[in-house]
């Protein structure tokens, strides 16, 4: 008896909480808190305006909160 290999694919793993690929997503939001969000980034936008008004990301407080998120609490504190 000759078998062939199934020509299905094995689906990729789901990524954990915070890895896998970076992808653009849009939300919906209420006309007045888009309004308010506009009057106050103007033309540099929210992603400049976040950065501008609180600087680069805490790479160390990014992973503490994935930690936090995943349940992977051991030997680490919540500092960020």
């Amino acid at each position: 008896m000759v078998t062939t290999p199934d020509p299905t694919p094995t689906p990729a793993p789901t990524p954990a909480l915070g890895e896998g690929p970076v992808r653009p997503v849009s939300v919906s939001l209420h006309e007045g808190t888009i309004a308010a969000l506009k009057a106050r980034t103007g033309k540099r936008g929210i992603s400049a305006y976040a950065e501008a008004e609180h600087g680069p990301v805490d790479r160390a407080a990014v992973d503490a909160k994935r930690a936090l998120l995943r349940g992977d609490t051991a030997g680490s504190a919540d500092t960020a």
